[in-house]
């Protein structure tokens, strides 16, 4: 059997690809996903099933999230602003997957900006509604 050469053009590799912010926040989409769903849902599970407990079963619960005094430990900080941000970081990332879907946002400057937007857009938000639970308490 002779062998062909053929001229087909080869895939990119990762080495053609310049790294870009649409990239990251593609990457960080589906570690939020998975994070969450390991994360996120066990420990509103353990936070329901204390709630449906009783009084001692929900304090022992809040014992690990919280001081004495009531506020957020270390644990309960990150746990609840990391969570809060993956929430919202992965909505802003449906949302402008939602915008994509419509055909708009390719070109590629857009699609950086939608990118870097999401990142923006979510850390604001977290920021905001954390600002806001410090008020109110």
């Amino acid at each position: 059997m002779a062998s062909r050469t053929t001229t087909r053009p080869l895939s990119p590799h990762l080495q053609i690809y310049r790294w870009g912010p649409h990239m990251l926040v593609s990457i960080i989409h589906r570690a939020l996903g998975v994070g969450m769903a390991l994360i996120g849902a066990p420990l509103l599970t353990w936070w329901l099933a204390a709630a449906a407990s009783g009084a001692e079963s929900y304090n022992s619960f809040l014992d690990w999230f919280t001081t004495d005094t009531g506020a957020l430990n270390i644990v309960g900080w990150v746990l609840a602003v990391g969570l809060s941000w993956a929430v919202l970081q992965h909505m802003m990332t449906g949302i402008r997957h939602l915008v994509l879907d419509t055909g708009a946002g390719y070109e590629l400057k857009r699609n950086k900006l939608g990118a870097l937007a999401t990142m923006v857009a979510s850390t604001l938000l977290t920021a905001m509604y954390w600002a806001y639970i410090a008020v109110v308490k």
